[in-house]
């Protein structure tokens, strides 16, 4: 649950461009030198203002932020330097790994996700959909302070008159005494536990559903499933009726794409829309709008009132679709091929998280310090890839990290490569070839290959640098170039 007045997109690639740290390359908003003095003049105001009516003077105090935090007003205004595809987007959320994830989840969760059906009419595989969307099943909740962030934007730049009311009712569910304080962590605009609700939608919508008196969508799986039925319950969820499904139009047909449109079942039939393999529509659709996120020549789709409760969530079709298609996957449970049955229109497709730890581990192999192998492409892994780009006479070098320059670095591993001029190069990133991702063994031979095939360091730095957990130090060849190797 993020701010629903922003784009999911923009504020995932201010995410990812911000998780990564900063290189002089990388395109981002410089963080502002925040005044302590107007910041604490600002909080003693909010302290007796009407929307802190509620909030005890001492829980203020107790935990009032001694000082701004300018990354998360960094993170406000970030433009991206680098737009994000649709088939991008999905593909780096809804990937064989969040399939398999997914899996697991119902298996494990199956008696407690049969309770919340009963009991909310949501589907179990709707729920883990937005589940392993928001926090990859609980695995990523945020690391920022949630007083501090909240404080923050209600003091400066825009919105503030919004992120106050957040900041109280933060201040409001630890008074309450729903989640400890050390919990309050999340996202740097207030979204936090494990489905990612604001504090205001926690108030309103959050469920103690494991018993033990407390709301806590942090530590209880059961109380977060919960709250995300409920929520999606409240919205206008419509039990035992699909989201909708991928569709095939008939040949001339035109339409524009629009989801809210919505027409009943025997209509689209007449207009001669089948589903995507081609089987009649069925009727188990009270109605549905047409949705084509990439035009009439990518997928297509007829969603209905399950799908608008998916993006009521976080106010983006493209984020509603990828819980709508994580949910099917995790519901068939099949993680073995992950695409729509129609084909993006991009003869470069999308890469998942393992494709892009092959490629960030390549290009460090490589000599580009990029941060950590984290499987999350933001503006430095970009950036990277536009350097290795140009340096081999590849062009537009758009820093684009899909199939293709998937194939390239991983084709660059082998010892044919050695002679490649340019062109060659341009036509091994052009060549059809299937995507399947390199393992971790297989990601190290690459660098062990690249080593080979480099001049022996005639001078070396007594430095190291780091990324992530693996060691490296910056080397220089006989021949001027400069590379990271592994310290063993």
């Amino acid at each position: 649950m993020r701010l629903t007045h922003l784009s999911t997109l923009s504020l995932l690639s201010a995410a990812i461009g911000l998780t990564l740290a900063s290189t002089a390359q990388a395109a981002s908003t410089n963080a502002p030198n925040l005044s302590n003095s107007q910041f604490q003049q600002c909080l003693d105001g909010l302290k007796n203002s009407s929307k802190f009516r509620g909030v005890d003077s001492s829980t203020f105090e107790r935990y009032r932020p001694t000082e701004p935090d300018p990354s998360v007003i960094q993170s406000l205004n970030y433009q991206p330097e680098f737009q994000k595809d649709i088939w991008d987007y999905l593909s780096s959320l809804v990937d064989s790994e969040r399939v398999e994830d997914g899996i697991r989840a119902k298996r494990q969760w199956a008696d407690t996700l049969r309770s919340i059906e009963s009991r909310y009419g949501v589907k179990p595989e709707h729920v883990l959909g937005v589940w392993g969307v928001e926090s990859n099943f609980g695995q990523t909740l945020g690391k920022k302070p949630l007083f501090d962030s909240l404080a923050t934007l209600s003091c400066f730049d825009r919105r503030q008159s919004y992120f106050q009311g957040e900041y109280a009712n933060a201040l409001k569910i630890v008074q309450n005494g729903d989640i400890r304080p050390n919990d309050m962590t999340g996202s740097w605009a207030g979204a936090f536990g494990q489905t990612q609700f604001m504090p205001s939608t926690f108030l309103e919508l959050a469920v103690d559903f494991d018993g033990d008196g407390r709301r806590d969508l942090v530590n209880s799986v059961p109380d977060a499933l919960a709250s995300t039925a409920n929520f999606l319950a409240k919205r206008g969820y419509r039990s035992g009726e699909p989201w909708g499904y991928e569709v095939k139009l008939p040949s001339g047909y035109w339409a524009a794409s629009d989801r809210k449109n919505k027409k009943s079942m025997s209509h689209w039939r007449d207009q001669g829309l089948t589903l995507a393999n081609g089987s009649p529509l069925p009727y188990d659709l009270s109605s549905a709008g047409l949705l084509m996120p990439a035009g009439k020549d990518g997928p297509a789709f007829l969603v209905g009132k399950n799908f608008d409760t998916f993006y009521s969530y976080n106010a983006s079709e493209s984020y509603a679709l990828a819980i709508a298609h994580l949910s099917d996957l995790v519901t068939s449970e099949n993680s073995s091929k992950t695409d729509f049955i129609t084909a993006w229109p991009t003869d470069d497709p999308g890469i998942g998280r393992q494709e892009a730890r092959d490629i960030q581990q390549g290009l460090l192999n490589a000599g580009y310090d990029i941060g950590a192998v984290d499987g999350i492409i933001g503006d430095n892994t970009r950036t990277a890839i536009q350097q290795y780009q140009s340096s081999r006479g590849i062009f537009p070098a758009d820093g684009r990290a899909g199939q293709k320059f998937h194939r390239l670095i991983a084709a660059q591993s082998s010892p044919r490569s050695n002679s490649a001029s340019g062109n060659q190069y341009g036509t091994q990133y052009n060549q059809a070839s299937n995507s399947q991702s390199m393992n971790q063994t297989s990601a190290d031979r690459m660098g062990q290959l690249i080593q080979q095939q480099t001049v022996r360091p005639t001078v070396s730095s007594t430095q190291p640098s780091t990324s992530g957990n693996v060691r490296y130090r910056q080397v220089t060849g006989s021949d001027g170039s400069v590379r990271l190797e592994r310290v063993n």
